[in-house]
């Protein structure tokens, strides 16, 4: 039997709601923390081999593109932390409509950005 539904292949041209890009956002989070985590740990390690490792891990801190990475990945952490605290609540039966994913949604984006930011002026 042929298939006769209509097939949009156009990446493109598709337009998804929130509530499922904030849930994309973190699945792609949640993989990118995975190897972020092991450069934060390998800073730690470093920095507790001895006094001068731990002068040299500071010094690392101070450049910008240090920087710019562990923000990034602390950025990464901070939204699939509150996402996924968004999606435990949905777990729990709280807000599975379609407006209650929504707000779920917008609550994520404008609870990172400030977490994320607040992190920013932290480090800087």
């Amino acid at each position: 039997m042929k298939d006769k539904r209509p097939r949009n292949l156009d990446f493109t041209t598709i337009r998804l709601p929130l509530p499922a890009i904030t849930s994309i956002l973190h699945r792609i989070s949640g993989a990118f923390i995975f190897a972020g985590v092991a450069v934060l740990l390998w800073l730690l390690s470093e920095s507790l081999a001895s006094e001068e490792a731990f002068l040299r891990v500071g010094q690392w801190l101070d450049l910008l593109i240090v920087k710019l990475l562990v923000w990034t990945i602390l950025a990464g952490l901070l939204y699939h932390l509150i996402a996924g605290i968004k999606h435990m609540i949905m777990d729990m039966g709280i807000g599975e409509t379609i407006e209650g994913g929504l707000l779920g949604a917008k609550l994520v984006v404008a609870f990172s950005t400030i977490a994320i930011l607040l992190t920013g002026v932290w480090l800087w």
